[in-house]
């Protein structure tokens, strides 16, 4: 018998939020031990908003619908649906939706996140 060289992912950890905010970890160290990369769907309601934190990790976002704000070194950067951003590790950030519809997008993180590497700010 051999080895499948391919993972299919039908339940994704749904990782417990206090937000609002829902987070489908597909591939992680969540949900199969993976710390080499994490990839996430997610969905902040409007209104939501994080604490500023430093990551050790590269974050790749892309948009899906909706808008998210993104205060990246004290500039502030909003993205739309079908715009994507790469934020290199170790750079300030804060992320938030302002606006008055839910921000649906993905997240890859490499490595992965972790509550050890995003350095979250009080």
């Amino acid at each position: 018998m051999s080895h499948k060289k391919f993972t299919i992912q039908n339940n994704p950890f749904v990782v417990p939020t206090t937000d609002g905010k829902i987070i489908k970890e597909h591939f992680g160290n969540t949900t199969n031990g993976d710390s080499q990369i994490s990839i996430a769907h997610m969905k902040a309601p409007a209104g939501w908003s994080e604490p500023f934190q430093t990551p050790e990790f590269d974050e790749y976002t892309f948009i899906i619908r909706g808008r998210k704000q993104f205060i990246i070194e004290g500039e502030t950067v909003v993205l739309e649906a079908g715009q994507s951003i790469k934020i290199e590790k170790n750079t300030r950030v804060q992320y938030s939706n302002p606006f008055t519809e839910v921000c649906e997008y993905i997240a890859i993180c490499l490595p992965a996140f972790s509550m050890d590497l995003v350095n979250r700010e009080d």
